[in-house]
């Protein structure tokens, strides 16, 4: 389903999936971001190589990647041809809050039979009224995916709220769309401006204010999927106008928003 600009997205009507995205990509290198969903990543063609949680990993044709939510990520290809790929975006509560340290540690799932499901699952959601085959498919590709990760011997460390980076990146969710000052939030968790980015770039990979724009950028695509024009879905993603979108959902998705938008159609 990859159209001519090389990326093509929806919103599959199968609870549990947020959105399919296909994309083949040459030269766009996707910068440190993070989305609100589980990131369900198969590669058909070329390699990525991607930054998670201050560790390098590598995604191939043959592996299976689950990235967690709110965790900033990056990727590029690093075949001379570029890289298609096929990702979808689960619900949070697809697989729970439980899981996402498990996920950090060991992104990459070597798991055939789970590969051969999830292209199952791709295929089911191209065929129009099948959605209970995709709804099944999904089932037994979500119950693997928490069997691999509650097999993992070593224990994920738990998620310290009260570190300053931890509690700054709640409130830049808490505040996505109106936005947040950092003297306010330094304000609110009693430390110094400059220690809570310092803090905060340390501790995920990318500086507070990319964070809140990738999110930004990834509330503007669910909105475009939902139909809304992308003069609107820019506002209502807390950005100043269409210019201002534009900008940076090239940068982080590699196309605009109006032919992101007219990908699924």
């Amino acid at each position: 389903m990859v159209t001519s600009s090389g990326v093509a997205a929806w919103r599959p009507p199968v609870p549990g999936i947020v959105e399919a995205y296909h994309a083949h990509l040459v030269e766009h290198a996707y910068p440190m971001h993070a989305h609100d969903s589980w990131t369900l990543l198969l590669v058909d063609e070329g390699t990525v190589r991607y930054d998670l949680h201050r560790h390098e990993h590598g995604a191939l044709r043959s592996l299976v990647t689950l990235l967690p939510p709110h965790v900033p990520h990056n990727g590029t290809p690093v075949t001379p041809r570029g890289v298609r790929k096929r990702v979808l975006y689960l619900d949070p509560g697809q697989l729970g809050d439980d899981l996402v340290g498990l996920a950090v540690d060991a992104p990459t799932i070597d798991d055939p039979l789970l590969l051969r499901r999830i292209r199952q699952l791709h295929d089911s959601l191209l065929l129009p009224g099948d959605s209970l085959e995709a709804e099944s498919r999904l089932t037994l590709v979500t119950e693997r995916l928490r069997r691999h990760l509650g097999e993992r011997t070593r224990k994920a460390e738990p998620v310290d709220h009260a570190k300053p980076a931890v509690r700054l990146r709640e409130l830049l969710d808490e505040h996505l769309v109106e936005g947040i000052t950092l003297r306010r939030a330094a304000d609110l968790l009693h430390t110094h401006p400059a220690h809570l980015v310092r803090a905060f770039s340390g501790e995920f990979g990318t500086p507070p204010h990319r964070y809140l724009t990738g999110r930004r950028v990834d509330l503007a695509r669910r909105l475009l999927l939902d139909g809304m024009a992308p003069r609107f879905a820019a506002t209502a993603a807390g950005f100043y106008d269409q210019s201002h979108l534009g900008r940076h959902f090239k940068r982080v998705i590699g196309t605009s928003p109006a032919r992101f938008a007219r990908s699924g159609g």
